[in-house]
């Protein structure tokens, strides 16, 4: 939503004062200089990653379009399920967590908390070391080693979408003085002709400068920032996870190990000890 508002106001500051100085909206309609700016910002990603990451590119986009998912309700959910978890490996012993995390997706515990389940990336990294937790084929060290690593290879992945869009957003000028040059270059092709049409030329090379500069600077940069905020949210997220299920390896108490992931939380959408242990304990 704030991502819609945030382009909203960029846009209609430019556009209004604009139309205030006097000038005519349709002149910016430059349907050739648009083609040959987002034609080259679109060759040059493919060159330079390929489709696939291209694709996730948009997906990501339109993420941002949701706002970010990591909010209070999400973490109450998490801590729920964590301490539900561990409560039931003390109260059944390691074994009775086989069944949930060899297939955690039609697991029937963890499909009671709907956002942790749909978390591709966090369901499979719970699973995977509560798998070697069950295991006890490795120690708290090297457990926290391979948490480590685990995190660090997803996070260098995710933010994959956010670098492409700062390179683009770094290549618009350029690719803005392309389309400009080429319009000066059809202006001096014009020239010894109508006094009109050589303006509209040049208004339309102008085009290509403005747009270049406008969708760096006003959309592709700021969105860049959005999507790596986005990135370092999960990765808080996924801490959170990472940190409680260590503190239950070394044989803290589920209460304990949970307050652990609950410290990992952003203080602005924290919730407090209280009303952790009310929803809990299910007050």
């Amino acid at each position: 939503m704030f991502v819609l508002i945030g382009l909203g106001v960029v846009l209609g500051s430019i556009f209004v004062g604009y139309t205030m100085a006097g000038g005519s909206i349709g002149v910016l309609i430059q349907v050739s200089e648009f083609i040959t700016i987002g034609g080259s910002a679109l060759g040059s990603v493919l060159v330079a990653n390929g489709l696939p990451p291209l694709i996730a590119t948009i997906k990501a986009l339109i993420g941002l379009l949701k706002g970010n998912p990591y909010t209070k309700p999400k973490y109450m959910e998490l801590l729920k399920m964590l301490y539900d978890m561990f409560m039931l490996a003390r109260r059944e012993g390691l074994v009775a967590l086989d069944q949930h995390v060899e297939n955690p997706h039609s697991s029937s515990f963890f499909s009671q908390y709907p956002f942790f389940h749909n978390h591709h990336h966090a369901c499979a990294f719970l699973a995977d070391t509560m798998k070697v937790v069950v295991s006890g084929s490795v120690s708290n060290y090297d457990l926290s080693d391979m948490m480590d690593l685990d995190l660090e290879v997803s996070h260098h992945s995710a933010l994959k979408p956010a670098q492409i869009v700062q390179k683009v957003g770094d290549a618009m000028p350029g690719f803005g003085i392309v389309a400009a040059v080429l319009g000066v270059v059809i202006t001096m092709g014009a020239i010894g002709g109508d006094p009109a049409e050589i303006g509209h030329h040049v208004a339309a090379a102008l085009v290509g400068t403005f747009v270049g500069i406008l969708l760096a600077y006003g959309i592709f940069n700021p969105m860049s920032t959005a999507l790596e905020e986005q990135v370092t949210s999960e990765a808080q997220y996924m801490l959170a996870i990472k940190h409680a299920v260590l503190s239950f390896a070394r044989g803290d108490a589920p209460l304990t190990a949970v307050e652990f992931a609950r410290r990992n939380i952003e203080p602005e959408i924290r919730p407090s000890f209280a009303e952790m242990e009310s929803s809990l304990k299910g007050k």
